[in-house]
């Protein structure tokens, strides 16, 4: 009997030595986190160019970014504090956003879970409050200028990354390195605009991907 329950007592020793060891590694796997608000060198704004996105994801024809009738073209992603080198600080920690910040910020970044997502993971280390921080996404998407072919282009179109910030920064006073072009699969669908903590057009650092496609097709707004 003794020996039983020895037996027994050291398998319970060993799975739970075996359960704890699992969770380490799966917390070692886990990729760094930098949580120091307030830390880093420069913004960067993305924004969504939603119907490439519909296109492309048929999990969000039933969103308000894919709604038809909203006719809907640049859309906000997020602001992200970002450092030179490419890395960027997240998950700094704060409180969850308030309903009427929400519903203000669906026009322009249509899905209440992305709003709290990107509060989160990237405004929290923004070292501004959750009011303050949309308030500067809300200023740099109505002060943007889109160009004209960006408005709200009902046919299909073929140009290439270099034309579409060249004419964003046209448009903008700014210089064309503070754009960057997103194209998978050469298509449009987004464009990341890099900005200074005082919310001025700069140059993006080297270590922002830029698209190397030649040619590149816009997905028109439905």
């Amino acid at each position: 009997m003794n020996k039983r329950l020895c037996a027994l007592a050291l398998l319970v020793a060993v799975g739970c030595f075996s359960t704890q060891d699992g969770f380490a590694k799966k917390k070692k796997s886990a990729p760094p986190s930098d949580a120091t608000a307030g830390a880093f060198d420069y913004f960067l704004l993305t924004l969504s160019w939603a119907p490439e996105f519909c296109a492309a994801n048929s999990k969000g024809s039933n969103t308000a970014e894919c709604d038809p009738k909203e006719h809907m073209g640049l859309v906000v992603h997020g602001l992200w504090p970002q450092y030179d080198n490419g890395k960027w600080p997240q998950d700094c920690g704060g409180p969850s956003v308030p309903s009427s910040i929400v519903k203000q910020m669906l026009p322009i970044m249509p899905g209440k879970d992305l709003i709290q997502h990107e509060w989160s993971k990237h405004g929290t280390c923004s070292a501004l409050s959750v009011q303050d921080y949309f308030g500067v996404i809300g200023k740099l998407y109505h002060e943007l200028r889109v160009p004209d072919n960006f408005q709200s282009p009902s046919v299909s179109a073929q140009t290439s990354p270099a034309k579409i910030e060249k004419a964003f920064a046209t448009a903008n006073a700014a210089p064309q390195s503070a754009f960057r072009i997103a194209c998978p699969q050469n298509e449009f669908s987004a464009v990341e605009i890099c900005v200074s903590k005082d919310l001025q057009y700069q140059v993006c650092p080297a270590s922002l991907k830029e698209c190397r496609a030649k040619s590149i097709k816009v997905v028109p707004v439905p």
